[in-house]
């Protein structure tokens, strides 16, 4: 807990959301924080920086499962670097072709999102006819994973709004490239070993453009997400 509690206390320092601020500052602070979430994202690193081979990754521990049970999720080690990296692996010959079209969209939408509070995909190949998606590994786990495991009574409002604040900017950014995230839960938001927040879960992102226009209603529930639907809005569930 004294760890977990560590790293969102320095985040908050970052951030001027903790302790002592000089009057006026943070109020301007946070107005430029907000307007520069749709700039343009430094460049982050690129699939190219690790290789799409599956012999270059050490499989440990299982630490996840999902995708009607057809993907499971490995904490491996990157051999040439010695790096700790998450790798999903999804078995391509029990998926259906609408499963198989799905998986290419979350790639699709993975190479057009930049931006430093959405999980970047280091690596996605194919391995003995297993879907591999090679990303970070975050140490702190999901959301869920600190709620459940050091924040049992909830965690502070000082906390949350440093967890936010990460998320906020990922859906602003998500909003203005035409896309609709519709799987925001704790389990999606990730924290790495040095505090920064990410937002995943990009299989349920829907574009709300179509033929060069920009949607305003769109009525597609998504796909094999029956878990998510404790998080749907009322007007969305009574479509």
């Amino acid at each position: 807990r004294w760890v977990s509690e560590k790293f969102i206390v320095e985040g908050l320092r970052e951030f001027e959301l903790f302790g002592e601020q000089p009057p006026g500052d943070s109020r301007r602070k946070t107005n430029e924080a907000s307007s520069e979430s749709i700039a343009v994202s430094p460049k982050r690193d690129t699939m190219s920086s690790f290789l799409p081979d599956s012999s270059c990754y050490e499989l440990l521990t299982i630490i996840g499962r999902g995708f009607e049970d057809l993907m499971v999720v490995n904490l491996a080690r990157y051999k040439p670097s010695g790096e700790y990296v998450t790798v999903r692996r999804v078995n391509l010959e029990a998926c259906t072709n609408e499963m198989v079209t799905f998986l290419q969209g979350e790639l699709h939408v993975s190479k057009l999102f930049n931006h430093p509070n959405i999980v970047p995909y280091k690596a996605t190949f194919i391995a003995d006819n297993e879907l591999w998606v090679v990303t970070s590994f975050m140490a702190y786990g999901s959301a869920k994973d600190l709620i459940c495991t050091h924040f049992m009574d909830g965690m502070s409002e000082l906390a949350i709004a440093y967890i936010l604040q990460g998320v906020l900017k990922a859906l602003d950014y998500i909003h203005h490239m035409g896309y609709v995230h519709r799987s925001v839960k704790a389990s999606h938001i990730l924290i790495s070993v040095d505090g920064k927040v990410y937002l995943s879960g990009l299989r349920s992102n829907l574009s709300m453009i179509n033929h060069g226009q920009r949607l305003k209603v769109v009525h597609d529930f998504p796909k094999y997400s029956i878990k998510v639907l404790p998080w749907l809005s009322p007007e969305v569930l009574q479509q």
